[in-house]
């Protein structure tokens, strides 16, 4: 049996009103505190759980999932945790999409109902455990009393509860509704990691079968009877608006239905998605570009290199590290650059929406669930329980689904129509229109001793906050914690450290990407720590484990990566291997990357080997999954990937130009894990920020020539 995704998303009323109020049915939250049905109606005052567990009267369990799937494994790996502690085989478990609810559904990590930051696995590997806990007990307990026996001398397995003395079993099923009147236990017994029959054992994906027979639903597969198709054009520059629009071409198209204008966007309504690109190229559109029409990604680099020159907000002070740097034996500066990113998700951004005088109807694939709700209610003016939102898959997400400005675009054009729109973006309107992987620019400089070991070490990091506009709250002293992740400490033994932030925004909207800070960060750090290397004569690993003795866990990962990936041994002309470390998402990672330089330039990278120690792995497939898939997602950034701005436009706009890894260019892949009875880690991002240094890395190593600036110059290679 495969997991199913419910067609409609349950009512945060409909949950609840399932139990053993409604047939007999056991609801279990992580905490509920109370008995039987009270237990339900009481779950959202008296408690904030991650997620439920509902076991029906034919023994049907279903886990309603507060975090989403994007392609990560999420509805595989979260349903293990559950299904360990329940003592149910996996392939059995239902998955449903959770409706919007903070209280209910929340991320402990992140504070509201929220997938992202790696951070799925590291929220819910406790309370899920917990959760599917309370169940077997109550269960046990139930099963104990109708045979008059202790619990204790009952267990749980395989979906049934047994008393062993009398040989004695009882289904899941026919427990729940003398379960569901029991008395919430104080406490339950988690197992130990040794007893552990699913967590840590490899787990078939139980959303691929549909995935792959075409019964999976993403926010792009939506249908709403009644729906037409809309595509629009929003103003190409920031802040700029429409000035006027000649409607009379496109209303001429077959199947065209409707024009909709807004201050600084058109949408062209019709039957079918070809009807409403054919009506929006004929429209006749003029823009007033606004105070952004002559901007230029140089003007933005200009602007932020005259701001790094200032000090910044103190993100850590260690030591004394500017008179270190004055007294060192060596003394190495430099300037790193990383570019804005596009998010490239092969979904492009898409939204249904129904508006009624009475409520409002959305059915969308997001990251940010409650968010969204709420970005619907405000544009609507209805209050949030008159928004319904029906989550989907995702077909990528990569961060850029943790913004809500398509839901909010796609409401407006809904609230102009009478019946329900589904309004997609075009490939090009997504990439131009996306909310980019900020632009840094970054100043580093260390002293060396005379034995070439860092005694100084300097840096400074000048770009935008997102959390300060995502997350208010999070932005504190100049700072936050996002932006410095992967800078502020650094892997290393660094006695005299001084690391500061100075908070610059752009004219273009920037947003989470995969990898997020440390993508930006690890690949300063780690480029910079290779140069020290290089200017101590000293191979890059063994310089690094020398400043690894305080931290067991890298230094681990690092070894056992360089020895997997052959460190050391001949290679050919003009090939090389780079090495990165990171501690990121709560997770060690070491990535040893192999690259070819040709001779016009362009950078082969041949094979990646990672050495991961991410803690308690629940599946160890996804593990290796999302480290390939990182891996891949990173190779395409540091390589082709940017977005560029002329005459305040961006130019890249498809596939052709936002170049991404291709079959016939993925390297071999090896991953390694490290045995580890530490608590989760996350998985999802520390293959892509781990990448870019590794590759630039072994490219100094072919070439000598050290990149300091992403994406790789291949023009600067062709004559190293």
């Amino acid at each position: 049996m495969t997991t199913h995704l419910d067609d409609a998303t349950l009512s945060r009323r409909d949950f609840l009103s399932i139990g053993a109020a409604a047939g007999g049915g056991l609801l279990v939250g992580v905490s509920l505190g109370t008995a039987g049905p009270a237990r339900a109606a009481q779950a959202a005052a008296a408690f904030a759980p991650n997620a439920f567990v509902r076991i029906a009267p034919d023994g049907q369990v279903t886990v309603t999932m507060g975090y989403i799937e994007m392609g990560q494994g999420t509805y595989t790996s979260v349903p293990m945790l559950i299904a360990e502690e329940l003592e149910v085989e996996l392939a059995t478990i239902r998955v449903a999409h959770a409706p919007p609810d903070d209280t209910l559904y929340g991320n402990p990590l992140l504070g509201f109902q929220v997938t992202g930051g790696s951070t799925t696995i590291r929220a819910a590997f406790g309370p899920l455990r917990r959760a599917g806990a309370v169940a077997r007990t109550l269960l046990v307990q139930a099963a104990a009393q109708r045979w008059s026996v202790e619990p204790s001398a009952c267990h749980a397995e395989r979906g049934q509860v047994v008393h062993a003395a009398s040989g004695r079993r009882l289904g899941y099923g026919a427990l729940t509704a003398s379960a569901a009147l029991l008395p919430e236990p104080k406490e339950v017994v988690l197992k130990p990691g040794s007893a552990f029959r699913l967590i840590g054992t490899p787990a078939h994906r139980l959303d691929t079968p549909d995935k792959v027979n075409g019964r999976a639903r993403y926010g792009i597969d939506a249908q709403v009877p009644g729906m037409k198709i809309a595509t629009l054009a929003q103003s190409p520059v920031p802040g700029g608006r429409l000035r006027r629009v000649d409607e009379r071409a496109a209303l001429k198209v077959r199947g065209v239905r409707r024009i909709v204008t807004l201050d600084d966007c058109v949408a062209v309504v019709a039957d079918h998605m070809g009807a409403a690109k054919k009506g929006l190229a004929a429209l006749a559109i003029e823009w007033d570009d606004g105070p952004h029409a002559t901007l230029a990604t140089a003007d933005i680099v200009e602007s932020m290199r005259v701001a790094s020159l200032q000090p910044g907000a103190t993100v850590r002070h260690d030591g004394d590290a500017a008179a270190a740097l004055a007294a060192a034996a060596t003394r190495l500066e430099a300037v790193y650059e990383v570019p804005f990113l596009v998010h490239a998700a092969m979904e492009p951004l898409n939204c249904t929406v129904h508006v009624r005088p009475d409520g409002c109807d959305v059915w969308v694939g997001t990251q940010v669930l409650s968010r969204a709700q709420a970005a619907a209610a405000q544009v609507t003016g209805l209050p949030l329980d008159k928004v319904k939102v029906h989550n989907h898959l995702l077909g990528g997400g990569f961060g850029r689904r943790l913004e809500v400005d398509s839901i909010t675009r796609a409401v407006q054009i809904a609230k102009a129509l009478d019946h329900p729109v589904k309004v997609i973006w075009t490939r090009e309107e997504d990439t131009q229109h996306d909310m980019y992987r900020p632009y840094f620019f970054d100043r580093v400089a260390a002293g060396l001793d005379a034995q070439g070991r860092p005694v100084a070490w300097t840096h400074r990091l000048t770009g935008s906050s997102i959390l300060k506009r995502w997350a208010p709250p999070l932005y504190n002293n100049g700072f936050d914690p996002e932006t410095i992740d992967g800078a502020a400490h650094p892997p290393y033994a660094l006695a005299n450290i001084h690391v500061d932030y100075v908070n610059h925004e752009p004219p273009i909207p920037t947003a989470f990407w995969r990898g997020v800070a440390p993508t930006h960060n690890v690949f300063v750090v780690e480029s910079f720590i290779d140069e020290l290397a290089a200017a101590a004569k000293a191979d890059p690993v063994a310089y690094r484990l020398d400043l690894l003795q305080h931290n067991p866990r890298a230094k681990a990962v690092l070894e056992l990566a360089a020895q997997k990936a052959g460190w050391g041994r001949a290679l050919p002309a003009r090939h090389g291997r780079g090495v990165s470390l990171q501690f990121a998402f709560g997770t060690f990672l070491a990535t040893v990357a192999e690259v070819a330089v040709a001779a016009d330039g362009s950078v082969a990278v041949q094979r990646v080997v990672c050495a991961v120690d991410a803690g308690v792995i629940v599946n160890p497939d996804t593990v290796r999954a999302q480290l390939m898939g990182g891996v891949i997602f990173g190779i395409s950034g540091a390589l082709w990937g940017q977005a560029t701005l002329a005459n305040g436009r961006i130019e890249q706009s498809n596939f052709h130009d936002v170049r991404v890894v291709r079959m016939n260019e993925a390297p071999a892949i090896e991953v390694h894990l490290v045995a580890s009875g530490e608590a989760p880690g996350g998985m999802g991002e520390p293959g892509t920020s781990g990448l870019a240094p590794a590759v630039t890395n072994a490219i100094f190593a072919a070439t000598g020539r050290r990149l300091r600036k992403l994406p790789v110059d291949a023009a600067a290679l062709a004559s190293a």
